[in-house]
């Protein structure tokens, strides 16, 4: 059994068990944009910016939460306090502008018009998220908690390809990209990697998403309790399979 208590959520504002990005995603975008100014939208903690930094890339974040922005910011990264879509740029611009698991909280249309107002000619518009399959068993396990605890959020622990959980997302991404002005036609990546968690990685992880925050506090215990057993009886630990789906789109040379 974990050593964790399952007697409530456990958020800290940690970002210790949130998975990453893949590196070669990270390259992939450092190599293909004019220079090294990014902006980070919705940055949270700053997993992707410190990605972004280490590689060699001046970020700035903007995130609607001050408290995610102070986490940011203790831990290196520029933040600027907004909703994207009203962002005040203050003339500044950016070789791309990039978002990691928050472009669905973003209006995908206005969005990407105000990602055309800062991109630099050649810039990139690039968004993605870490779309992740359990094994089978618990993928099991996991439907069945949230079938009982959150059947308004059906995508949240769904059993099969994870992708196509994210399908709404990245068609709107996509969709957005098309209908504004100065993008050329957008691209699909995927990258697929794993990720072993323990029971207590796990627990800690579930509550820093956002849709976690939607739930009151009740449910959010009751489903932690039935995670943390369920990942128990499967023998405390577990590989996630990764793809992570990137959608991205170059800001025209002339616009």
């Amino acid at each position: 059994m974990s050593g964790r208590s399952r007697s409530g959520p456990t958020r800290s504002g940690t970002d210790r068990t949130r998975p990453r990005y893949p590196a070669e995603l990270v390259r992939d975008l450092v190599d293909e944009i004019p220079g090294r100014d990014v902006l980070d939208v919705g940055c949270g903690t700053g997993i992707v910016a410190r990605q972004l930094q280490t590689a060699g890339c001046r970020v700035l974040g903007v995130d609607v939460d001050a408290r995610m922005a102070d986490a940011a910011r203790r831990r290196g990264v520029e933040v600027e306090v907004a909703a994207f879509e009203t962002w005040e740029t203050r003339g500044r611009t950016s070789d791309a502008v990039v978002a990691g698991q928050t472009w669905h909280w973003v209006d995908p249309v206005a969005g990407t018009g105000k990602a055309a107002e800062v991109l630099r000619p050649r810039g990139r518009l690039a968004v993605f998220w870490n779309a992740g399959d359990p094994p089978a068993e618990l993928a099991g396990a996991f439907a069945e908690g949230n079938r009982r605890y959150l059947p308004e959020l059906p995508a949240l622990f769904a059993v099969g390809s994870a992708v196509e959980d994210y399908r709404r997302f990245l068609d709107a991404a996509e969709d957005g990209m098309r209908r504004t002005a100065g993008f050329g036609e957008p691209e699909q990546r995927r990258y697929t990697w794993e990720q072993r968690y323990t029971t207590d990685d796990w627990l800690d992880q579930v509550p820093t998403s956002g849709f976690f925050a939607q739930i009151d506090a009740d449910r959010a215990r009751a489903l932690l309790a039935n995670l943390g057993a369920a990942i128990d009886a499967y023998g405390g630990a577990f590989l996630v399979q990764y793809t992570t789906v990137l959608v991205t789109a170059e800001r025209s040379p002339s616009s």
